[in-house]
């Protein structure tokens, strides 16, 4: 049976939609395709993606422009997944096990100035890290080390990726008919991970697919995680602001990959919680407030920079 999706492509993907209603529940990102959109909502993460860069306001960073961000280079030796919501922000250095796979990443051909994300609405370069390569302004106001970090992967923060589209979910990331090939560097039938992998040939991967569950989804991560330990890409684990499946299942599901594999997670869920609605937009908790893309915009380059700089070492 094929992966199932989230929404895309109007005819093929509407139809498969709602023959697999029940199973596609509370997919991120979706739109009016699953869960129609209220009335008022006046801004969703499409709209937000036609935001020119320079008009998008940058977090406050809370370390100040003469001072270098600090990198622990080793993470901590025990985390319990239970205890995900303890978890720092920003994870703290890279496991042993991580620098091997880099390290066979670059023996193979990986690019250091590469890096990829695996993502849905949420990953826009529009509302997410484009800005970086967009507004220079933007880049001269970040610490040294960040700004260090923008020129080492210069071009990869905005760019066309078949692993980055509204709706994406894990089983979608498997499934050729997915890959819309906006490009045309992709091979027919291809997988978007596959593809992505091939072409662009990422040192690091953020895998931050939002939402959506079902009860294949765990088999779904285990073999995205894979081909990028297979690929010599470092896996990046982010957890998610929302708790639309109501039992937290899919951030405590992240968290139990992360230690089975030894990889690193941005706490994205911890970085919100002290902002209005928790980082959630007042229309609709499928997306984010203006002030939680900010805070993502932020640490997510923070968390590039310091995994990097530990691989780096």
């Amino acid at each position: 049976m094929k992966p199932l999706i989230g929404s895309g492509r109007p005819q093929i993907r509407l139809i498969l939609l709602l023959l697999l209603a029940g199973s596609l529940f509370l997919s991120a990102c979706e739109g009016s395709l699953v869960e129609t959109s209220p009335a008022n909502v006046k801004t969703t993460a499409t709209q937000q993606a036609e935001t020119p860069a320079s008009a998008i306001e940058m977090a406050p960073s809370s370390t100040p422009a003469n001072e270098k961000t600090v990198v622990v280079q080793t993470m901590p030796t025990e985390r319990l997944p239970e205890d995900w919501k303890e978890w720092p922000v920003i994870p703290q250095g890279v496991s042993d096990f991580v620098r091997e796979v880099y390290e066979r990443g670059m023996a193979n051909g990986n690019n250091p100035h590469a890096f990829s994300i695996l993502g849905d609405c949420h990953s826009l370069p529009e509302i997410f890290l484009g800005i970086y390569d967009q507004d220079p302004q933007a880049v001269l106001q970040l610490d040294e080390n960040l700004q260090q970090t923008v020129q080492q992967f210069q071009g990869s923060f905005d760019r066309y990726s078949p692993t980055v589209v509204v709706g994406t979910t894990e089983g979608a990331l498997l499934w050729a008919q997915w890959n819309e090939n906006k490009e045309g560097y992709c091979l027919p039938n291809e997988l978007p991970i596959d593809c992505e992998l091939r072409y662009h040939k990422p040192v690091i991967a953020f895998i931050r697919v939002g939402t959506h569950w079902e009860a294949r989804n765990e088999d779904y991560l285990r073999t995205i995680i894979d081909k990028l330990i297979e690929n010599g890409t470092v896996p990046v684990i982010v957890t998610k602001a929302d708790n639309r499946e109501l039992d937290e299942r899919v951030n405590q599901n992240l968290a139990k990959l992360a230690v089975e594999y030894q990889l690193p997670v941005w706490n994205f869920w911890a970085s919100v919680q002290d902002l209005p609605n928790k980082g959630l937009s007042d229309e609709s908790d499928m997306y984010l407030s203006d002030e939680a893309y900010a805070v993502q915009r932020r640490d997510g380059l923070k968390t590039l920079d310091i995994i990097y700089r530990a691989l780096e070492e």
